[in-house]
């Protein structure tokens, strides 16, 4: 089942729940209608939109595996547990909420690094995990992949969820579900769902019934925010807005719009938030990162006195390590989980309720000249020069379109893509705070799955490739074309910049080899920048199969953006 289809029975749920983009359909629900534990868990995901679980089944979750290839749900089987977790999380990016379904310990250990990274940065991701069922631990036996006792697991994602829960209960099953997959899309962030293996198929006698009504911001509290930052923005000479990745996470992005085109304010972005507005929009200014950005940018956001902060995580990378000088007096910063004006908290707000109450006073600033906007350099290839990250971003650059995802990984993969230029919202995906190696490869696949009318085109080093490259495997096995270029510099190139040693080489692979593997794509190997442009011009001509190129870098070649970031985190590490 695509995302777009309808799923063939729902139920009806109080529409703050919903993901942006997941619209429901009617109840199909009759008084007779019974449920098994298993059953009635998938038909709750369908109703958030979801139309794809990734995952390696085990023995403890085969019962549900066999109900979930039953169902109108499409599986997609990974081969490691953190690449399916690190595909849910893209997949969640793009299409509003993902699941993952992995067995129990061995593969929910194996997981956590992906949920984790996804709670971090506020990604909506079900995790869905088998275990022993109830009746086989009596008498406390030591069944196979548990860890000293049978809650351990339960209470490791405790840690890593905004909200778990164990269906071991057939009296409170339907109202855990329906509680934790709620919490999934009001935070964002992902959720814990355990299924013992004797609980799958049981049918509780009570009806599941949902109830809740949806979150409402306080009245008062919202109009004396909205007039507060009203204020703010219209006696202020020098606004910008700095938008951040909630804006992706919560569809906010029209909301903003709006309130910077009505009041023509300037809007840049944070590097995690990057493409949460289109970055070819005339009020765009580019991304704000402190001292490692762009000059010009980190000026013209500095210099303001209002500054409007909507859904930014202040997070260390965002700023530059901390850099960035943003003064709380000239400040209205506003996320799903505060609203600060200058230094008066209002608490009871929602950041969609926000962002439009305050379009809808139309505040009218002074208009602000723009900063001068940095156009993507032009790229002409030099035959027989070698090939270096600033002339390949400038390739690059010139193919993207309104049809083109970008997926980068972390080290000067992130750095050097934050110079492409998007076309389109949410069409740049990176793990930009938690920063974990070996997102981009199994991301791609999430992004395929979640919208397969998208190109990606994957930026990952060498480092991180050796960690979970191997997802090209599924990539190839479902068919899809993505542009996969690998930043071969022999070992980790960022960390060389930070502190060098022989601890950042790792042995060369020949990556352009591996289609011949995997049976099916195209490699490539390039050294200089003409065969860099013929390889990546074949490349975007090739809609049939994926394309990895093997791009030999120099190991001091590195983006301005690394090499400042090098110089103020070296004295750290």
């Amino acid at each position: 089942m695509t995302p777009s289809q309808t799923p063939r029975e729902t139920l009806n749920v109080p529409s703050a729940a919903v993901p942006t983009g997941a619209a429901l359909s009617p109840s199909k629900q009759t008084a007779a209608t019974r449920f098994s534990i298993g059953a009635y868990l998938i038909r709750r995901l369908q109703d958030y939109g979801i139309g794809h679980v990734f995952g390696i089944p085990g023995d403890y979750v085969l019962s549900f595996y066999n109900m979930l290839e039953e169902s109108p749900l499409q599986v997609i089987g990974c081969t490691r547990e953190d690449n399916a977790g690190f595909a849910a999380d893209a997949y969640a990016r793009v299409h509003g909420m993902g699941a993952v379904c992995v067995t129990y310990c061995v593969g929910g250990f194996s997981i956590c690094n992906s949920i984790a990274g996804a709670y971090a940065e506020k990604s909506p991701v079900v995790l869905i995990t088998g275990s022993p069922g109830l009746s086989e631990r009596a008498n406390d036996p030591l069944l196979h992949h548990r860890v000293r006792d049978f809650r351990t697991q339960l209470e490791v994602f405790e840690k890593l969820c905004v909200a778990g829960t164990e269906l071991n209960d057939p009296l409170t099953a339907f109202r855990e579900i329906d509680r934790v997959l709620e919490a999934c899309a009001r935070y964002k962030r992902p959720v814990y769902i355990e299924i013992p293996r004797d609980m799958v198929h049981v049918e509780p006698d009570v009806m599941p019934t949902l109830e809740r009504s949806p979150l409402k911001s306080d009245p008062q509290a919202l109009a004396e925010a909205a007039d507060e930052a009203a204020r703010m923005i219209s006696q202020c000479q020098r606004p910008v807005i700095i938008a951040g990745v909630e804006i992706h996470r919560f569809g906010l992005q029209d909301k903003v719009l709006a309130l910077a085109e009505a009041s023509q304010i300037p809007m840049a972005a944070t590097m995690l938030g990057k493409s949460a507005i289109r970055e070819t929009h005339p009020l765009y200014i580019g991304l704000y990162e402190g001292a490692i950005g762009s000059e010009s940018v980190t000026r013209y956001v500095e210099q303001s006195d209002c500054i409007v902060l909507l859904g930014t995580f202040m997070t260390d990378i965002n700023l530059g390590i901390y850099t960035a000088k943003l003064d709380p007096a000239r400040c209205i910063y506003a996320t799903s989980e505060q609203l600060r004006i200058r230094h008066h908290h209002y608490h009871d707000v929602l950041l969609g309720d926000f962002i439009g109450a305050l379009a809808a006073r139309h505040p009218k600033p002074p208009v602000r000249p723009l900063p001068p906007r940095e156009e993507p350099k032009p790229f002409v290839a030099e035959p027989g020069r070698p090939i270096t990250i600033e002339k390949m971003v400038a390739r690059i650059n010139q193919s993207l379109d309104d049809e083109t995802i970008v997926i980068a990984d972390v080290g000067d993969s992130l750095f050097s893509a934050t110079e492409l230029v998007t076309h389109e919202r949410t069409e740049f995906l990176s793990p930009a705070y938690y920063t974990s190696m070996g997102f981009a490869v199994p991301a791609t696949l999430g992004a395929h799955v979640a919208r397969p009318d998208l190109r990606a085109i994957t930026l990952v080093g060498d480092g991180a490739f050796q960690m979970t490259g191997m997802e090209l495997s599924t990539i190839v096995r479902h068919g899809f074309a993505p542009i996969v270029i690998v930043l071969d510099n022999q070992g980790y190139g960022t960390e060389r910049f930070l502190h060098p040693g022989p601890f950042n080489d790792i042995h060369p692979w020949q990556y352009h080899r591996l289609p011949e593997l995997l049976g099916g794509g195209t490699g490539y190997e390039v050294r200089t920048e003409d065969e860099f442009d013929r390889a990546f011009s074949r490349a975007l001509a090739d809609r049939e199969a994926m394309s990895l190129i093997q791009v030999h870098i120099s190991q001091t070649d590195c983006s301005h953006a690394l090499e400042r970031l090098a110089n103020r985190l070296s004295k750290k590490v």
